[in-house]
Formats: structure tokens, C-alpha cells, sequence
């Protein structure tokens, strides 16, 4: 601890300290570059990684858009078909739902209860009108 304290020497002894120095700061860079061919493999990994899923992403969205071409296909199938036999058997539906009618009776409101007895007529006439008065700034008044 004591060496730390001396002044530094002149001419030859700073250069040992340059070299020094300079031999740190290179294993300082190597271990940087360690660190980081470490990170360029392991982004190499993952770009590598998202590449296969990607493939398989395609390969399933190609899948599903056939599947989807041929459900077209058969929805297309199927609503000519119902189509067909809408028309071939639209008489026998008509007699059908003709024969086997629901029928419901008009509905009549009970209003035996005191709440449910109906209300006359509401006057909607402004107020005035209602009750025979006039306002104050009548037209006629002023003239």
C-alpha cells in the first residue's frame, strides 16, 4: 500500500505503467467480446427458433384456409339442397303448419285489483287552457 503513495517514476517506469494499463484494458475487451459473441449465439438460437415456429404458423394457416375452402364448398352444397327441398315440399310445410296451429286467445286484462282499474283520459292542454285563464303578456291586452 505504501508503493500507491510513492510518486511515480519518470521515463521508463511510465511506460511499464502504460503497458500495464493497456493489458487490462485488452482483457477487459476480450471479455466483452466473450459476452457478446455469447449474446449474438444466443439471438442466433431464438432467430432460429422464430423461423420454425413461422413454418409452422404457415403450415397451419395454409391448413385452415383449405378446411375453410371446402366447408364453402359444402355450405354451398347444403343451401342448394335445402333450397330444392323447400320448394319440392313447400305445400305439404303450408299444410302442415296450417293442420297444426297454435292458436291463442285475445288477452283481456283483469281489472277487478284497484291498481289495475283504468284512468280517464289525461288532459295534456297547456295549463292555462285548462283552467280559463290567460297570461299576463296576452297580445290582445297590448294593443
Amino acid at each position: 500500500m505504501a508503493l500507491n503513495l510513492l510518486p511515480k517514476g519518470h521515463g521508463r517506469r511510465r511506460a511499464v505503467d502504460e503497458v500495464e494499463r493497456l493489458r487490462q484494458r485488452e482483457q477487459q475487451l476480450e471479455t466483452a467480446l466473450g459476452r457478446a459473441g455469447d449474446e449474438v449465439a444466443l439471438l442466433r438460437w431464438d432467430l432460429t427458433e422464430a423461423r420454425r415456429e413461422l413454418v409452422q404458423t404457415q403450415e397451419l394457416v395454409v391448413t385452415q384456409l383449405a378446411n375453410l375452402d371446402d366447408l364453402r364448398a359444402e355450405n354451398d352444397q347444403l343451401a342448394e339442397e335445402n333450397t330444392a327441398l323447400k320448394s319440392r315440399f313447400s305445400a305439404h310445410l303450408a299444410a302442415d303448419a296450417n293442420a297444426n296451429r297454435i292458436t291463442v286467445p285475445r288477452m283481456v286484462r283483469d281489472t277487478t285489483a284497484l291498481e289495475d282499474q283504468a284512468t280517464g283520459p289525461i288532459d295534456v292542454r297547456p295549463l292555462w287552457d285548462a283552467h280559463g285563464i290567460r297570461p299576463v303578456t296576452d297580445p290582445g291586452r297590448i294593443a
